[in-house]
């Protein structure tokens, strides 16, 4: 599942649903949005009918007066209501400035400004989001690029019904994904010029880490914020917003299929990297970063390799490379094994037990080329990662400790084997 939903106009129009929650249940999806400004959408176009089909029949408008004088609201249309709720009191020039300001400690200060000054417009944000869950009805809450404002009130909302930090953390990072069309879209509206500030669309994890620690040194935790700066009953507002948007995770799941990549599937494939990346990042991961695996990556594998994708029910739900030869990592060897690269799911959808049964397609793969061993090698400094190998039947065989890795410098890897039967 790619949260994020195909806009011609929209970049980062995002589907809340799927992520863990409170008591092992899950966020429904299809009923929580988050977006970038849904002044760009037209009526008549392929976009409005995108989203009217959601079904979404309220949504709250973050940004000031003077941005939807000048950008425009999302169309007039019957039975949907529109709510403007300004939460930033105090604005700031994200574009204008310095180039060395650094995105995670500003940030943060600002939305904690906003948490601070914001708390009527807040307050009724959140009572508009419990009115909808009590309705059964889909929702979205926007701002301008989907990232500062939204981000505050998904983080809020996501903290009441359960979704514990390191998950906040990672649906913030996602405008990351978007960060590189929201620049575009930036300069084709300032005669192409680019913002001094090189932070501008961006959503590093830090940010929303920082935020988090201030808030709960600041407040407490969310439900005291909720009592004390926005006088509502948090208790009351847990409990309409966690029964309505949450659900039990499926008894049973789609059965995993598997094919071949086609150079069609490139971007979709750089897109998964990206997530899984601000997946690991959230947690304290430092191994993959988004961005550097790109659609020509993915292309350069398919022409010298192979690239598989997994779907369950249609969907998403991994992807994995097949290597013939690993020089960088292991030396030159015979002709005796496929090596596995690039192992990924789709955080938070994919059926449970989805990596190693693409660990079992990738060595049903190897077995029917002839050769005897599977190999991979993970970061050194990735203990649970070889951890989940070791428990597959890899044993270790090895390090690297200078594998390089085509940017930036050598790292150490891990090297570890199967032998196929």
């Amino acid at each position: 599942m790619d949260r994020h939903i195909r806009f011609d106009a929209l970049h980062n129009f995002r589907d809340l649903g799927g992520y863990p929650a409170a008591d092992g249940r899950r966020v429904r999806p299809s009923r929580l949005y988050r977006s970038d400004s849904l002044g760009k959408l037209a009526e008549g176009t392929p976009d409005w009918s995108r989203f009217l089909s959601l079904g979404i029949r309220t949504v709250i408008d973050l940004r000031h007066p003077w941005e939807i004088e000048s950008r425009g609201r999302v169309p007039h249309h019957d039975g949907l209501a529109y709510h403007p709720l300004s939460i930033e009191h105090r604005p700031y020039d994200q574009p204008a400035l310095a180039a060395d300001v650094d995105p995670g400690p500003y940030l943060a200060e600002r939305y904690l400004e906003v948490a601070q000054d914001g708390t009527a417009e807040i307050g009724r944000a959140l009572e508009l989001v419990a009115e909808a869950a009590a309705a059964d009805q889909p929702l979205v809450f926007h701002c301008a690029s989907g990232k500062d404002r939204t981000g505050l009130l998904a983080a809020l909302v996501l903290g009441l019904l359960g979704v514990d930090d390191h998950t906040v953390i990672e649906d913030f990072s996602l405008t990351e994904l978007a960060a590189p069309a929201l620049l575009a879209e930036w300069r084709a509206r300032n005669d192409g010029r680019t913002p001094a500030w090189l932070g501008f669309g961006r959503a590093p994890e830090s940010v929303m880490r920082l935020f988090l620690a201030a808030f709960t040194t600041h407040y407490g935790s969310i439900e005291d914020y909720v009592t004390k700066a926005l006088s509502l009953d948090a208790a009351a507002l847990t409990h309409t917003l966690r029964t309505a948007f949450l659900e039990q995770p499926p008894a049973t799941w789609p059965r995993l299929t598997c094919r071949k990549a086609a150079e069609a599937d490139a971007g979709t494939l750089a897109r998964l990297h990206g997530s899984s990346a601000l997946w690991q990042l959230a947690r304290g991961i430092d191994q993959w970063k988004p961005g550097e695996k790109d659609e020509t990556h993915f292309l350069d594998r398919m022409r010298d390799g192979e690239v598989w994708l997994a779907h369950a029910g249609g969907h998403l739900a991994g992807a994995w490379e097949l290597w013939w030869t690993d020089p960088a990592a292991w030396g030159p060897r015979p002709d005796d094994a496929g090596y596995i690269h690039r192992l990924m799911t789709t955080p938070h959808t994919a059926p449970p037990g989805t990596g190693r049964a693409l660990l079992a397609e990738a060595e049903s793969r190897i077995s029917a080329t002839g050769r005897p061993y599977a190999r991979l090698d993970c970061l050194t400094s990735n203990p649970r990662l070889r951890a989940y190998y070791e428990a597959a039947g890899y044993r270790v065989v090895g390090e690297q400790p200078t594998k390089h890795g085509g940017t930036g410098s050598p790292y150490a890897v891990t090297l570890l084997e199967k032998k196929l039967t």
